[in-house]
This record gives C-alpha cells, sequence and structure tokens, in this order.
C-alpha cells in the first residue's frame, strides 16, 4: 500500500518538539506523516538512519559522477526533514571531494546536523567548502596512524581495524560527543558498512522515475546464489511528489529473520580511500 506525506507546518513543528525533547507524539501507525518521521523524532539513544536517492535502474549517478538532482522537490524536502531531525550527518571523503556537499537544512526549516566527514588517510587539505560556509560544524573523524593537519574544524583520530575504522568505532566516537541520532547519507559503501555491521536501525530508499542507464549501483548486496537467501526488509512506501520511498526497518527485519543482514564488503579487495569508502565509491545526491 502507497501512503502519501501531507507535511503541514503544524505537523512538522510538532516533529522538531518532539526531537528537542519538548513535546510527546505518540505512535500513530495510520499517519503516513508520523509512521515516517516519529521512530526518528522520538528516538532517544543511538540511533541510525541511512539514506539511499537513486533512479529506477538503481543509479545513484552517471559514469563521469554526476550525482545531482536525481530526488525531486518533495524527495530533497524529505531528506532534510531527516538531516534536521538528526544530531549529525555522516559523509565520506569522497564525497566531499567530488561533490563539494554542503548538507545542510535548506529545503525546509529546522536545525543543521552536525557535518561528520570520514578522512580516514588524512587527505582533507582543509580548504573544501563545507569548513567555511559557517552552516553547521564540522567534525573530521581520521585514522590515528594519518599525519596531524591543522584543519578548520574539530578532528578526532581513531584507531585502524583492519581496512579502516569501524563504523561501530565511529558510533562510539560520536556518542561522547552527544551526537547520537545519526544520518549516514555518503555512499553506496559506507552505508553497506554500517549496515552490514548491524548498526543501522532504518533505511530510506527513495527511488526517482529517472533511466541513467549506467553509472555506480545505489546499493552493493553480497551475492547469493538463491531468492530465498535474499533479504526481504519490513518496510512500508511512500509518495514523495514523483519520487517513491521505501521506509525499511531493519532492527524489526533482523528480529524477524534472526540475523543481520548482509551487505557487501567490497572495501578491502577495492583499496581505502577514507577507511569507510574505496576509490571510486558511489555517491548520494547529498548537496
Amino acid at each position: 500500500m502507497m501512503h502519501s506525506i501531507d507535511m503541514t507546518d503544524r505537523l512538522w513543528a510538532r516533529l522538531l518538539a518532539v526531537k528537542a525533547g519538548r513535546a510527546e507524539v505518540k505512535p500513530d501507525p495510520a499517519d503516513p506523516v508520523l509512521a515516517l518521521y516519529e521512530p526518528i523524532a522520538a528516538a532517544r539513544g543511538r540511533f541510525v538512519l541511512a539514506q539511499v536517492g537513486q533512479s529506477l535502474d538503481g543509479r545513484v549517478a552517471t559514469p563521469s559522477g554526476d550525482a545531482r538532482d536525481i530526488s525531486c522537490p518533495e524527495g530533497i524536502a524529505h531528506l532534510h526533514r531527516c538531516r534536521a531531525l538528526v544530531d549529525a550527518v555522516i559523509v565520506g571523503v569522497t564525497t566531499v571531494q567530488m561533490d563539494d556537499p554542503r548538507l545542510s537544512v535548506r529545503a525546509v526549516t529546522g536545525p543543521n546536523p552536525v557535518r561528520v566527514v570520514i578522512d580516514c588517510d588524512g587527505v582533507l587539505t582543509g580548504r573544501e567548502s563545507l569548513f567555511h560556509d559557517g552552516l553547521a560544524p564540522v567534525l573530521v573523524i581520521r585514522g590515528a596512524h594519518a599525519p596531524e593537519k591543522a584543519l578548520p574544524a574539530d578532528t578526532i583520530a581513531l584507531p585502524r581495524a583492519g581496512c579502516g575504522i569501524t563504523a561501530d568505532s565511529i558510533l562510539a566516537a560520536l556518542d561522547r560527543r552527544g551526537l547520537s541520532k545519526i544520518l549516514v547519507e555518503g555512499g553506496a559503501r559506507t552505508i553497506a558498512r554500517f549496515v552490514d555491521a548491524g548498526l543501522v536501525d532504518r533505511l530510506h530508499i527513495s527511488i526517482a522515475p529517472l533511466i541513467i542507464g549506467s553509472g555506480p549501483a545505489g546499493i552493493a548486496l553480497s551475492p547469493i546464489e538463491r531468492l530465498s537467501s535474499a533479504c526481504r526488509p519490513v518496510s512500508r512506501l511512500y509518495s514523495l511528489g514523483d519520487d517513491i520511498l521505501f521506509d525499511c526497518d531493519l532492527k524489526a527485519t533482523s528480529a524477524r529473520q534472526g540475523q543481520k543482514v548482509a551487505m557487501a564488503d567490497a572495501a578491502e579487495a577495492a583499496g581505502r580511500v577514507d577507511g569507510i569508502l574505496p576509490e571510486g565509491e558511489p555517491r548520494q545526491n547529498v548537496a
């Protein structure tokens, strides 16, 4: 069943108040707006949302790397609502280098999240736009092995484990900063790493009526031989203008299936760029 999102100023103000702890929303699965956004706004303690915006044929960019304008205006508004309802948004360094995103809330009213960049090997120069736009604080997570740089942002050094910094250690470091409600939107393999670790509560996949034809895919699942092994997430469908949103409850899915949702771990074979993203990481619509 497809649900329509009819967001009003009153409902949105209420959700922002819930996030800030100034109001409570009684969960109402019959109300599409509350069913979609209340789990984010009302979450207390660690909560991780991942977002993918892709075309009908599962692409997130052209072969040349153009990843902008895949989502329609309503889809962009949804993404910005998610940003406003979390404490921090995570992207990898490749996304910053290639897309120069602002990662701010512009399509809706609300607070900008802290912007977290995973830069395992310390390749950021400090000249990137998000360090200088003044929209929100920036936090850089680098590997303890990387050389120190005087970046115009707070920096956290974390030990490298295997092929990079683990997703769990990143979330633990953010927890210590009081950043427990997280949006991961910085690339298909970045999202896969967090999902593979069993750390993503909700996965939003927004599909636009667009056929790109070639280019990087939105999500890379582990190879399977039989469809009986495929993940069938507990999900609800929403209409976002021209886009269709799948709201996947991965925690409920794991509980139902009795196992984690498996995602491809292509990072070791592909070589690391930032400890989370391999070279050529598909990037999302993260302007």
